[in-house]
């Protein structure tokens, strides 16, 4: 019976930790930091996370979904706050679909949880990875005390996130790409609290957007009652995180970029001042196996910026594909990580290269009446010819489509778009046929020329 040893023990170490104990392989999960399940609060202070189908297919396959929807808050749509605090609503989904807020924290403890019953499941904690020793498997580790413990395994999955000290090893290797770029912008959690009853202060089925064109906030929903805010902003400039840096200043920059908002967060100052501001990353590289016996998962391997809410769930998806294939070959690992990787590490990429689009997206365009006008257009072009129409965010959030598919799906839906909003006076005639029967015709075109 072959060893597993999995590196990381976030979510997606955890999740692929269960998934492999399942199949009767004994698992050692070694961890840099202490466990997570001893400290005092579990919500923790992270970009709050947004459940989708991948992330809820790969933890049905792992048969933890149920569990997790106890604490899984339904958002059906985006609800867009102007600078004077008018409402606009866009809904996610087709046919009311929508994503879910839930706690990092809890998710990661159930998780952990669900793997430690298992008695093929050992975790450690407090152990960081040194060096992995490529010719005979063995992790090399440092414990808090500065010594050195190694650890064999048969096969190993690297779910240390964005700064993967296993793919830092990996770097090292003949013919592995890699390229890492950061954001020029940052982002700061504040925290609206629950009314006194508990209840939300805001809509708690939506995902609240303050969109300001350079720089935006939202608010995801708490089982608690609160909301996490989380404002992104460049890090440097005129106005950007360097800039706030009085009482004054912070005041004044909320009362006139966010004043609806300002009422709901009596922490503002204190909060503003307290907390971190976080870094932006994204990471791509290739290949995510080394031989057959090392394999990068989640942010190891495609860490990327948090604007299509689908860091977490391309993670869970990357152990569920990793699943699929396994069954298909009915347990042989002969070739199965290389063949992980080379049909995988291409929707990695893609989705990089979206969650980067979609900040100028929400940022910018949310409030845009064209942008809206088009939503609504692919919306109802969708309805009445759902076989010829998934508009790119469905494909992406509310579907098993391959990332890079579905950019490229998306792609020719834009080219036909960009012509529907250049129809004469289209804002007063989207609902006409004439705009249907337009978009009928340009499908057929593209599909005659491909």
């Amino acid at each position: 019976m072959k060893k597993i040893a999995i590196v990381g023990a976030g979510l997606v170490g955890s999740l692929q930790a269960l998934l492999m104990a399942k199949k009767g392989y004994n698992v050692q999960v070694l961890e840099n930091r202490e466990d997570k399940r001893k400290a005092e609060f579990l919500g923790g202070r992270s970009i709050n996370l947004s459940m989708s189908d991948r992330g809820w297919r790969a933890l049905d396959t792992a048969g933890v979904s149920d569990k997790i929807r106890e604490f899984a808050l339904p958002m059906y749509k985006r609800c867009m706050h102007d600078l004077e605090g008018n409402l606009t609503y866009q809904p996610y989904g087709l046919n009311n679909e929508a994503i879910y807020s839930v706690s990092r924290g809890l998710l990661n403890q159930t998780l952990m949880n669900e793997a430690d019953a298992c008695d093929n499941i050992e975790y450690k904690f407090n152990l960081k990875c040194k060096d992995v020793d490529l010719r005979d498997n063995t992790l090399v580790m440092q414990n808090l005390d500065k010594q050195i413990e190694t650890f064999k395994f048969d096969k190993m999955f690297a779910c240390d996130g964005a700064f993967s000290a296993v793919r830092g090893r990996l770097q090292k290797t003949t013919g592995f790409n890699y390229q890492q770029k950061y954001l020029g912008h940052g982002y700061k959690e504040l925290e609206i609290p629950a009314n006194a009853d508990g209840t939300h202060k805001l809509e708690s089925d939506c995902l609240h957007i303050w969109p300001r064109g350079e720089f935006m906030m939202i608010a995801l929903p708490n089982i608690d009652g609160s909301f996490t805010l989380t404002l992104f902003m460049s890090l440097t400039g005129k106005e950007s995180f360097e800039s706030l840096d009085s009482n004054e200043k912070i005041s004044a920059f909320f009362q006139e970029k966010f004043s609806d908002a300002v009422p709901l967060i009596p922490e503002l100052i204190e909060d503003f001042n307290a907390n971190p501001v976080g870094s932006l990353v994204t990471v791509k590289c290739d290949p995510w196996h080394y031989n057959d016996d090392i394999l990068l998962l989640g942010d190891a391997a495609h860490a990327i910026v948090p604007f299509y809410g689908q860091g977490m769930n391309a993670g869970f998806q990357d152990c569920s594909v990793f699943q699929d294939m396994y069954e298909a070959r009915n347990g042989n690992w002969d070739g199965l990580m290389k063949d992980f990787s080379d049909a995988h590490y291409k929707n990695g990429h893609a989705i990089a290269d979206l969650a980067l689009y979609n900040y100028i997206e929400m940022r910018d365009k949310t409030a845009d009446p064209d942008f809206l006008l088009r939503k609504k257009i692919e919306s109802k072009f969708s309805k009445l010819y759902p076989d010829r129409w998934l508009p790119l965010y469905s494909q992406v959030t509310f579907s098993q489509t391959p990332y890079a598919e579905a950019v490229e799906n998306g792609n020719r839906q834009r080219d036909i778009m960009d012509e529907v909003m250049e129809m004469e006076n289209i804002h007063n005639v989207w609902d006409d046929s004439p705009v249907i029967d337009m978009i009928n015709h340009l499908l057929d075109k593209q599909k005659s020329h491909a």
